[in-house]
């Protein structure tokens, strides 16, 4: 079955990642697109993890994953290549209802990283549903060539004038006009 697409507000929760090599820097970095209040629990670090860890003033225990450790978190990624510790963990996420993402086992997954283009307030995704993680990628750079920088601008302009306007069809209407003549007019120059 696949994932069902959603945006989530990652505001105010906590966040483990249980891991510290390549795969973990990668997720990191995905995570750091979206919230700081991340918690990194590894015995052994890569450079470029220690690295973001001091950038962005992250929580940081140096030690295997222990039970329990996933107490009070929202979220949990786990990315380390141990199967068996990565049931253990999405076991145990499960029993307390927090969401959970074993790498490369969508078995002990609630939730998949899908491939993202993100340019301001605009985030485009795209998933296979972990079926083929490379066609995603190469799907969504071939797709984020069309995304002019200057809707980062855009879009702030819309924000403002939407906190501008009362509520209502009329602020509805001038919204919709304005988004579909932005758009209209850069697929025109694409021509």
């Amino acid at each position: 079955m696949a994932y069902f697409p959603a945006f989530v507000k990652l505001d105010h929760k906590k966040v483990l990642l249980i891991g510290g090599g390549s795969v973990a820097k990668e997720k990191l970095e995905k995570l750091l697109d979206f919230t700081h209040n991340i918690t990194v629990i590894a015995p052994d670090i890569s450079d470029a993890v220690e690295q973001m860890i001091h950038d962005y003033k992250l929580q940081f225990y140096r030690r295997p994953y222990q039970t329990g450790d996933i107490e009070d978190f929202f979220l949990v990624v786990v990315a380390v290549d141990d199967v068996s510790l990565q049931k253990e963990i999405y076991e145990a996420c499960q029993s307390r209802h927090i969401l959970c993402n074993s790498v490369d086992s969508v078995d002990y997954c609630d939730f998949i990283f899908p491939s993202y283009t993100k340019k301001g307030a605009l985030t485009v995704a795209f998933s296979t549903s972990g079926i083929s993680p490379s066609v995603a990628k190469y799907l969504r750079r071939a797709i984020e060539k069309l995304i002019p920088d200057s809707i980062a601008d855009f879009l702030e302009e819309m924000k403002v004038l939407r906190a501008s306007l009362p509520k209502g069809k009329a602020r509805m209407k001038l919204l919709d006009e304005k988004a579909k003549e932005y758009i209209e007019t850069l697929f025109k120059k694409g021509q």
